[in-house]
């Protein structure tokens, strides 16, 4: 059961999820002159023609760890599929609510002043999306083969 197509779909979230460590989730906001790049794990900013971390977001960076293997685990559940489906359910709540966070970090990390345009949206803040998109065609996959396996059920 693992090769099945939601164990494809469940595999892509968990990447997505976890590409929230190498892309920005807003590059280039201007504070206090200043530009910074935000991600997950904390705030970025040009110190001596360097990228240095000056603001650490620990516990956001631990949970995205955690966020992002959740999808891993829900893989190996191959063989209770209704509570693959719970979790596939649970899984996207917890991103939403983790979406949620984020925006708050950035909003926190930018001073709540600045506003972010277009153009200062990161790869990172598309990648939440991704991963709920991903979890519901999983939820749709691992729903096929409940219907497949009660069919073949009833010619037994």
């Amino acid at each position: 059961m693992l090769q099945r197509i939601q164990s494809v779909y469940l595999l892509l979230a968990s990447l997505a999820i976890l590409a929230l460590f190498l892309f920005p989730l807003a590059h280039n906001v201007y504070v206090d002159n200043k530009p910074i790049n935000i991600m997950v794990m904390g705030v970025y900013q040009d110190v001596n023609g360097q990228q240095q971390l000056t603001d650490h977001f620990v516990a956001l960076t631990a949970v995205t760890a955690i966020v992002g293997i959740i999808p891993l685990i829900i893989i190996f559940l191959y063989k209770n599929r209704k509570q693959q489906i719970a979790l596939c359910y649970s899984s996207v709540l917890v991103i939403i609510g983790y979406s949620f966070w984020i925006a708050q970090a950035a909003k926190a990390a930018t001073g709540g002043g600045v506003t972010l345009d277009f153009k200062n949206f990161g790869i990172g803040l598309f990648l939440c999306p991704l991963a709920i998109l991903l979890h519901i065609f999983a939820v749709k996959g691992i729903q096929r083969d409940e219907k497949l396996v009660k069919s073949a059920d009833r010619l037994r």
